[in-house]
């Protein structure tokens, strides 16, 4: 296979700037794979992913010195990532299983966007089955008559053994403490089983139901100290009537939950976002 390096891009909108990193890659003989754009004209911020096809002789630490110039000449804010590398994603888990199985299929098929679940966390021990079926060893931390702290202890030297490069909260219902979130800064991925901003925190389908709605979801985003309000990643809906229970909302949801946090999880592993304040860029496969 041949190697690549794939170019996150931000700075301040302005002209020229594709020309003059398009022509950085030309000017070194380098092949664009792929090159997505887009200009934020009401933030006047520019954002680019750029894919290029590597030769043999040229080394990572070569590559990222010569665009380091580049970006200290024209502002630019970026991260490069290389084709090959196997990205170790841990996945947190209470008792719902449906996204869990959705992950570990989507991983065992190569599907992820090159990452791999390395490890299976639950706060409960009713998922090991799943995770075993899998390969994927589990590991039960439940919370003890200590609290919350030491359990995301025992979690964190978890994750930390493991070097996992990204935390997927798959209908993890437990709320991570401000600490854990800054341990690990967008690189924890959420699953909200309703349409955020609308109807955040607990029992959201039941209260959904009471408001009437006529359509129901499920949100994927960014863990922040904020709860349910990190960047929103991945988002999708269906539509409902009148006839609907609060227990058919909550079958539904769980399709709607585990497509939605898939596909947020496969656009982060082949680096498609851009993390812009609240918001977030993600450029289509």
């Amino acid at each position: 296979m041949n190697r690549s390096a794939v170019f996150l891009i931000r700075t301040e909108d302005r002209k020229g700037l594709l020309s003059a990193i398009s022509g950085f890659f030309a000017e070194r003989d380098l092949n664009i794979l792929e090159c997505r754009q887009f200009s934020d004209v009401l933030e006047h911020q520019y954002f680019m992913r750029v894919a290029v096809e590597l030769p043999p002789e040229l080394t990572k630490a070569e590559l990222e010195a010569q665009f380091g110039q580049l970006a200290a000449e024209l502002h630019l804010s970026c991260s490069v990532h290389y084709s090959g590398e196997v990205r170790n994603v841990a996945v947190m888990v209470s008792k719902a299983r449906h996204c869990l199985y959705d992950l570990l299929t989507a991983a065992e098929e190569n599907l992820l966007g090159g990452g791999r679940v390395t490890l299976v966390i639950g706060n409960h021990p009713e998922l090991e089955e799943v995770a075993a079926k899998f390969q994927v060893p589990f590991y039960c931390c439940p919370i003890s008559r200590s609290g919350d702290r030491a359990q995301e202890a025992r979690v964190m030297e978890l994750i930390d053994r493991h070097r996992i490069d990204l935390v997927v909260l798959a209908r993890y219902m437990r709320i991570l403490s401000d600490e854990f979130i800054r341990r690990y800064p967008e690189r924890i991925i959420n699953i909200h089983h309703a349409f955020l901003p609308a109807f955040m925190g607990g029992n959201p389908y039941r209260r959904a139901w009471e408001r009437g709605v006529k359509m129901i979801g499920a949100t994927a985003h960014y863990a922040t100290a904020d709860l349910d309000e990190g960047p929103i990643i991945e988002q999708d809906v269906e539509r409902i009537t009148h006839e609907s229970l609060p227990e058919d909302l909550r079958q539904r949801g769980r399709d709607i939950e585990r497509r939605v946090l898939t596909r947020a999880v496969r656009a982060h592993l082949e680096h498609r976002i851009i993390i812009s304040g609240h918001r977030t860029i993600v450029f289509s496969a």
